[in-house]
């Protein structure tokens, strides 16, 4: 059955996939018996819509899928079983008129209450406009009781204007007026709670509460799930994991995040004493580029999410050091007395040898048909990228969803699903596709150089600055709402 969804008006690339991921997590597709990834959901546009537009429309199986959707979501404002949609008031009441009596007739009732809600895209409008329009809908037989806290039924008047592409809003060549009920809403409470700026303890690195949500949907986190973070920091990945009721465990390479934090109070366990959620089963200190697991151990998590290092605000580092890569100690050894307090030596890791580090142990770690979701760093010439992502004979990528930071650099959420069986045979085709895509399409990832892509001056003479010089001071294109 076809129904409304509608968006929060952000994060654009991100909307479609997240509700795939969680149509697969509810069932939307059945029973996958060879592990391949999910099929992608049917989508359309309503009339003389934009892509960008929060309207869309999308055929689910079932009302019971919808709402669990909706009611999990992070950029879906609601989801509604569509009654009528029209250019003009007149084609609405044509059309709601229309719509069959078995859909309708069973939340008019006169045991139900109901509410009507108006809301505008593009435009806005008065209390006493929405009243008005609210009495022009008598034709529609209410029976029941108007309940404005707590209704049965909750149905929606939503139009948009035909303002052009006027406010940095996608494009609308003429106005359309929807009504319909609602199925599901998202938790508006969900990101106040979690938001960081309430958060016991913190890092320079600490990932936002909505984009850890996300990924944490991407990553289809739920009850009986475990799910892993290779660069755990202050974990805020495995919060949101958490908050889905998934078991999470985590690694970083500094032991002063994972084992001291600020104090005995301000540390990553806090985090989840804060909001009540199951401690990790693990933190550990590991190193990425040597991980800890014992030989032959296989298909252990069902997601890995991570943020690793790019080097824009913090840079990668693995085990090494000045000591280690001149051999002055071997094997390395530490001395009796400074076990307590040791903390280990490392050498600068570059975002290549990381993301392969990462591949690598996701082909191992992840059971068939699990998610790798991971952060991937873009440098954007002339204002658009044209980025060449990792790839892994174990892995099929089934969404990159970009967000625009700067002029010059975005980062890109990679979901990944595991495909194939780790072997050795695999393991050397991967070590070869990495080669090859560290010498053809990745050059300014080595370390350092991307960091002074992002923050290095532009040069007065090219195109880029005259493009910056005219954009910083106009108002922003819709693309801008990515940031």
């Amino acid at each position: 059955m076809w129904y409304l969804c509608v968006f929060y008006h952000r994060l654009l690339d991100y909307r479609r996939p997240e509700v795939e991921a969680l149509a697969e997590l509810f069932g939307a597709f059945g029973e996958d018996g060879d592990n391949s990834p999910r099929r992608s959901l049917e989508w359309k546009l309503p009339k003389n819509h934009h892509s960008d537009s929060p309207f869309h429309l999308v055929n689910l199986p079932s009302e019971d899928i919808a709402r669990k959707i909706a009611n999990r979501s992070i950029l879906v404002k609601g989801i509604y079983e569509l009654w009528g949609e029209g250019s003009s008031y007149e084609e609405l009441e044509v059309a709601i008129k229309n719509h069959p009596d078995d859909r309708k007739l069973p939340y008019l009732t006169q045991q139900s209450t109901f509410r009507i809600t108006v809301d505008s895209f593009g435009k806005a409008i008065s209390f006493q406009e929405q009243n008005e329009r609210i009495k022009g809908l008598a034709y529609i037989p209410f029976k029941g009781r108007v309940n404005l806290r707590n209704p049965d039924h909750k149905f929606w008047l939503m139009e948009t204007d035909d303002y052009g592409s006027q406010n940095g809003l996608p494009p609308v060549v003429e106005r359309r007026i929807f009504f319909g009920r609602e199925v599901g809403a998202a938790d508006r409470k969900l990101l106040p709670t979690y938001q960081l700026k309430s958060r016991t303890y913190l890092g320079p690195t600490a990932m936002d509460a909505e984009m850890a949500f996300l990924m944490a949907n991407q990553a289809l986190a739920m009850p009986g799930k475990l799910v892993y973070d290779p660069f755990v920091g202050t974990g805020s990945i495995l919060v949101a994991a958490a908050h889905f009721g998934a078991m999470t465990m985590g690694a970083d390479i500094d032991i002063r995040v994972v084992r001291d934090g600020r104090g005995p109070d301000c540390n990553v366990w806090s985090n989840f004493k804060q909001y009540g959620l199951p401690m990790p089963i693990s933190l550990l200190r590991a190193d990425n580029n040597l991980p800890p697991w014992r030989p032959g151990l296989k298909e252990v998590f069902d997601a890995i999410i991570c943020d690793p290092p790019y080097g824009v605000r913090a840079g990668g580092r693995k085990s090494g050091g000045r000591k280690l890569l001149k051999g002055a100690v071997d094997p390395y050894t530490v001395p009796e007395e400074k076990r307590t307090d040791h903390i280990p030596s490392t050498a600068a890791y570059s975002l290549v040898e990381c993301i392969h580090d990462l591949l690598d142990l996701a082909s191992r770690m992840l059971v068939m048909g699990g998610r790798l979701v991971f952060f991937y760093p873009v440098l954007r010439e002339d204002g658009s990228s044209d980025a060449q992502f990792p790839e892994h004979p174990c892995f099929k990528l089934i969404a990159a969803c970009e967000q625009i930071l700067s002029l010059r650099y975005s980062r890109v959420l990679l979901t990944m699903v595991k495909t194939a069986p780790y072997s050795e045979e695999i393991a050397e085709s991967a070590r070869k596709k990495h080669i090859d895509f560290k010498e053809n399409h990745v050059k300014w990832l080595e370390e350092g150089n991307l960091r002074s892509s992002v923050f290095s001056p532009i040069d007065p003479l090219s195109d880029t600055a005259e493009d910056y010089k005219v954009n910083k001071d106009s108002k922003p294109k819709y693309r801008g709402k990515y940031v």
